[in-house]
């Protein structure tokens, strides 16, 4: 008889994973085992102990999903692979759409993209954040630490616009094309449509095209970036076709004049200069609308 293992990030959620966890006895009625994903320090060996017919159920955010994908890279997984989001952002949930339910992933976490950052390689689920976001994150990560401080990401974001965050100049290749840009706000490599908790920065983004797609909002001052800003939310920033530029490439460079936090999926990395995005190299599969990875 199959047997399910799930594994959970105690600190998603608000601390509210394993929790979150514990529901999925009583909706799958079924012989369950739990691990706290951040204490297994050998996939390999905590998979071989499954039999073929069992499956795996991540429980967490986005940062949860990025942190198995990339702890696993090159482990051939057999098992079927649910995900039931338990996150504050859930913008991987939110693209795929499980409603709030346990949905089959496997699929989606094969041939995932990478991004090249100060000589390290990270698999990504959603996007690579470089500018306020990143810097967002860095803030947020200080707050987390302080008991019974909650995160506000978007004040967050509109208090760095206003006063703390300083733009930078980038210098952007995409596809061996290269592009220059002033005064850059915020510069986002896309591989799904959401990121930040329901931002859609390049809305013409499939994480099933085989390509990645740039964001960069630029050449304006804090006010009139803020005025825009907003339409971030809803994909209408791109309108401003003076303040907002979309590249969708197999491959994105972008370098900034001086570091900067970045984020991969929700997860910081301080004081980087540049990144190297890059689509996943695949056997192309084409339906009749999309090609499929």
């Amino acid at each position: 008889m199959a047997k399910g293992y799930v594994i959970y990030n105690p600190l998603a959620g608000n601390g509210n994973a394993e929790e979150d966890a514990k529901l999925l006895q009583m909706v799958l009625d079924e012989d369950m085992e739990y691990y706290d994903m951040t204490r297994i320090t050998n996939y390999a060996a905590f998979l071989s102990g499954m039999e073929k017919d069992d499956y795996l159920v991540i429980v967490g955010g986005d940062g949860t999903l990025n942190r198995f994908v990339n702890d696993t890279n090159g482990i051939d997984i057999s098992q079927e692979i649910f995900y039931f989001p338990s996150g504050s952002g859930n913008d991987f949930a939110r693209d795929v759409g499980t409603n709030g339910n346990p949905v089959v992933i496997t699929q989606h976490l094969k041939n995932l993209p990478s991004v090249e950052v100060n000589g390290k390689r990270y698999r990504f689920i959603n996007g690579v954040g470089f500018g306020i976001d990143g810097y967002c994150c860095q803030v947020g990560d200080k707050l987390k630490k302080t008991p019974g401080k909650k995160v506000d990401y978007t004040a967050i974001a509109i208090k760095g616009l206003l006063f703390h965050f300083a733009a930078r100049n980038a210098k952007v290749t995409v596809d061996g094309k290269e592009y220059a840009y002033k005064k850059v706000w915020i510069a986002p490599t896309m591989h799904g449509h959401y990121y930040g908790g329901g931002m859609i920065p390049t809305p013409g983004q499939d994480r099933n095209s085989g390509t990645l797609s740039l964001m960069l909002f630029h050449g304006a001052g804090r006010l009139r970036t803020l005025c825009v800003f907003p339409g971030i939310f809803k994909g209408t920033h791109i309108k401003h076709k003076k303040m907002v530029a979309v590249h969708t490439g197999k491959e994105i460079t972008v370098e900034f004049d001086r570091p900067t936090p970045l984020q991969i999926d929700g997860e910081t990395i301080l004081d980087v200069t540049r990144y190297t995005a890059r689509a996943a190299v695949c056997n192309v599969k084409k339906t009749k609308e999309k090609v499929l990875c």
